[in-house]
């Protein structure tokens, strides 16, 4: 990313791991509130508590004898989501988009069986993909429809957009692809690719993938020097809105747009990572000394929301 010594990541306000993990996330997130987010089933109450679009739950399975009744679960469905409730970065997040009699397609076409499916949930049970590998429950979700204006830019999946959130004030976003090489899942430590969005408009400024830059997408070859994201204003209030939904003062709020629901919150992050500095070529640090340096914070989220497209907005494009 950038080529320098740590007296010049300084000078572009870069924040390391320490930073985050002491200046922001001990500070400014009580760790009584870290259940809210650190699992899903109850962000997703949250959300629903707080007039917030998330997927639809189709069903949980919390114990392994519960296991048996997956068929019964799935049958009525042809496409889900299968997540850890406890899970982070992506991990053990299953998607089908199509289902056929005893098998069941990823994106990337391979076809499942149901004891495949069962195998990979019972995992999920046993705490292998779960913040610190404690048991686990499992959740099945609506199949997210993609959204037209990104069919060329995320391939196999579905993009989201991860938005940094500092006492309330939206300060930075990232638009994450899907790729071929991710499995068509939105990490990207797997292969996604991440794109910096000006916070002023919703447009992409820089693209990364395996944090290295990129001016095109890898699978559908589509540049990104045209790329917008539509809604955006409602992105950043409902980014904004987490705040009072959850009480963190420092956390990553990850959206996404339905093409039936339009913009809805799917996951909420505590310890959210520091990538979105690589993909954005810019750091965290001077944005969120603005922040601090409010001597109130505005109560209303959309308002919030417009200091930010004004104090943050910048004019590089790709």
């Amino acid at each position: 990313m950038f080529l320098t010594s740590a007296r010049k990541l300084r000078e572009l306000g870069i924040i390391g791991m320490n930073q985050r993990n002491f200046g922001l996330i001990s500070r400014y997130n009580p760790r009584h509130l870290y259940p809210l987010v650190d699992d899903k089933l109850k962000t997703k109450l949250l959300a629903q508590k707080a007039g917030i679009t998330v997927p639809r739950l189709l069903g949980t399975v919390s114990y392994q004898h519960d296991v048996r009744l997956l068929r019964n679960i799935l049958e009525p469905h042809a496409q889900f989501v299968i997540k850890p409730v406890k899970g982070s970065g992506g991990k053990g997040i299953l998607v089908i988009t199509e289902h056929d009699q005893n098998q069941y397609f990823k994106p990337s076409g391979e076809a499942l069986r149901l004891i495949d499916i069962e195998r990979h949930v019972s995992n999920i049970l046993s705490g292998l993909h779960s913040l610190g590998g404690k048991p686990d429950t499992v959740m099945i979700e609506s199949l997210i429809q993609l959204d037209p204006v990104f069919s060329d830019y995320s391939y196999e999946g579905i993009p989201d957009l991860r938005v940094i959130v500092f006492r309330g004030y939206p300060i930075m976003a990232m638009l994450r692809l899907t790729t071929h090489a991710s499995d068509g899942k939105a990490n990207l430590h797997q292969g996604a690719v991440g794109v910096g969005i000006d916070m002023g408009t919703g447009a992409a400024l820089h693209a990364v993938q395996f944090g290295k830059p990129v001016s095109y997408h890898p699978d559908t070859r589509k540049t990104f020097a045209e790329l917008s994201v539509p809604h955006w204003d409602r992105l950043l209030q409902l980014a904004a809105a987490c705040y009072e939904m959850t009480g963190l003062g420092y956390l990553g709020a990850d959206l996404v747009l339905d093409r039936d629901q339009g913009p809805m919150i799917i996951e909420l992050n505590a310890r959210p990572g520091l990538s979105i500095q690589v993909a954005n070529y810019a750091g965290l640090a001077p944005r969120v000394a603005q922040i601090e340096a409010l001597t109130t914070i505005n109560p209303e989220p959309h308002e919030r929301a417009n200091f930010s497209k004004q104090k943050f907005s910048v004019s590089a494009k790709i």
